[in-house]
């Protein structure tokens, strides 16, 4: 076997930074044994995104989290939640010395970015790893565990199901016959087209009722579109488009796409059920804070009453004589 010189040392390095992070670990749990429960992690470190939005939702503050995919270097929702917390990488490749160094109790991870990497990140402190990165039931469910927030998630869960059995309810009175509706959720590139038929946005939109093109049942996460002749694959009863702000070269390649005439013909084009839709909050959030920002769009692209929060609805039930939705 053949290795990189460089490659190896660093390795080394990062090893030597991950045994004394351990080392420091084991020395302190010691130092503080006793008969009593262990305190709940103080000191957490987030890995992809829908954790830490998960986090903040929880009411934690990470010490710290990967760089967001867009609005570098975090998400505008997130911001305020999370100032002056450190950076530790890219979700994709994130800094182990870093995380190392911050000496966290607890890593929040994914099986589907940090495999790889799963030993030397639980011998830097305790690790739990979610199979998906997309699947915000899970993500929270899993960190309230680790962080003894159960109540709390079941909370947020519960106002989540009120929330999504309110959106079928409605959305199937206004549009009767027509219910439900095939749905495309599609992301401008520069060179091609791509379109989701499963991962964070198509987890919701079957949560909330949506039915798949027929085109796309049986496509996996769906399909990347090279040419504008495959623009009949998107039809469907209402298209969602994913545009990544100030990129020009995505503009022009949307432009392009829906001025041909092939466009002119898709049923959500002719119906004018075409709406640009937030990718954070559609895609890259993860977490259930963005779910819910999610949902927020679908009630107001279907003119839809949003339930009052519940605190609210009491106290306008008390002095209204008119029905209020909760």
């Amino acid at each position: 076997m053949i290795f990189n010189l460089n490659a190896h040392r660093h390795y080394r390095k990062i090893l030597r930074c991950v045994l004394l992070a351990a080392c420091a670990t084991l020395a302190y749990s010691i130092a503080g044994a006793s008969d009593e429960q262990p305190a709940a992690p103080a000191r957490i470190v987030t890995l992809y995104q829908g954790a830490t939005d998960s986090a903040v939702a929880l009411g934690i503050t990470p010490v710290g989290v990967v760089d967001s995919w867009l609005e570098k270097p975090m998400y505008r929702y997130l911001r305020d939640a999370l100032t002056d917390v450190e950076h530790v990488g890219l979700e994709t490749q994130p800094n182990l010395e870093k995380i190392a160094w911050l000496a966290p109790d607890l890593v929040v991870a994914s099986d589907f970015r940090h495999a790889r990497i799963a030993p030397l990140l639980s011998a830097i402190a305790t690790t739990v790893a979610a199979p998906k990165v997309f699947d915000f039931r899970a993500t929270l469910t899993m960190i309230a565990n680790a962080t003894g927030r159960e109540a709390q998630a079941s909370e947020l869960l519960q106002r989540w199901d009120a929330r999504v059995a309110d959106f079928r309810q409605q959305i199937a009175a206004q549009m009767g016959n027509e219910w439900p509706q095939k749905v495309a959720v599609i992301r401008f590139k520069s060179d091609h087209v791509r379109i989701y038929t499963s991962g964070f946005a198509g987890s919701i939109l079957d949560d909330l009722g949506f039915e798949q093109p027929d085109t796309l049942q049986t496509q996996g996460w769906g399909m990347k579109l090279s040419s504008t002749e495959n623009i009949p694959a998107l039809d469907a009863d209402v298209i969602f488009v994913l545009l990544e702000p100030d990129d020009a070269a995505i503009a022009n390649n949307y432009r392009h796409w829906a001025s041909h005439p092939l466009w002119q013909q898709l049923s959500a084009v002719q119906n004018q059920r075409v709406f640009e839709a937030e990718p954070v909050s559609w895609m890259m959030g993860g977490g259930i804070l963005a779910a819910n920002a999610m949902l927020d769009d679908l009630y107001s692209h279907y003119g839809l009453t949003q339930p009052l929060p519940r605190q609210a609805c009491r106290a306008l039930a008390a002095t209204s004589v008119e029905q209020t939705t909760c």
